[in-house]
């Protein structure tokens, strides 16, 4: 098993590993690649994805927030080992779309990586792990709905990417933003719904 990742620049060194030596990249692959125990890098990848140029193909949206959001009741049930159904497992893209999404966030990465670290790591354990996870199932489930709307997704994903990077780098404060981010998510999804 790959020791657990502490950065997004690690998670995004993993997951070019795999494409590089591979064809397709399947999820187990990743599963496996960024360690059964970790939580938050699923968190981070899957939100990423969704912003990249890969996120605009129809449907991949909503599986991404059906796997968020099994993720996140995972994590609220307190499991310490990450499952996944088999089918989820064996879902793959080819190694040249996953090189290509890992590129365009590499720079969304460094500033990440750069401004967030174990701040009141406190605040990234515990309760407040099960809280965020609640929060994360909120805002999987406004996704499919927003899908319909050009972009509408960027705002709950990138809440639920800030919570998978407070996990990930135990950054409390970070964590604290996130839930803003959230909240401001969940408004935003909620005026554009209410405008159509």
């Amino acid at each position: 098993m790959a020791d657990e990742p502490h950065s997004v620049g690690d998670i995004l060194d993993a997951i070019e590993g795999l494409a590089k030596k591979q064809d397709e990249v399947a999820v187990g692959d990743v599963v496996e690649a960024l360690g059964s125990r970790g939580f938050g890098p699923f968190l981070i990848v899957m939100p990423l994805i969704d912003i990249s140029p890969v996120g605009s193909i129809p449907g991949l949206p909503t599986a991404m927030a059906a796997v968020i959001a099994l993720i996140a009741v995972q994590m609220a049930l307190g499991r310490r080992h990450l499952w996944l159904p088999g089918f989820v497992r064996k879902r793959s893209l080819a190694s040249g779309k996953v090189c290509k999404a890992v590129d365009k966030t590499r720079g969304i990465a460094r500033f990440m990586d750069r401004w967030f670290h174990g701040r009141l790591p406190a605040l990234t354990s515990g309760p407040f792990v099960r809280a965020a996870a609640f929060g994360v199932i909120a805002l999987a489930c406004a996704v499919p709905p927003l899908e319909l709307l050009p972009l509408a997704t960027t705002a709950p994903m990138l809440a639920i990417a800030a919570f998978g990077l407070a996990i990930t780098v135990r950054d409390g404060a970070l964590m604290i933003v996130a839930m803003v981010l959230a909240i401001a998510a969940v408004g935003i999804g909620i005026g554009l719904l209410g405008s159509r």
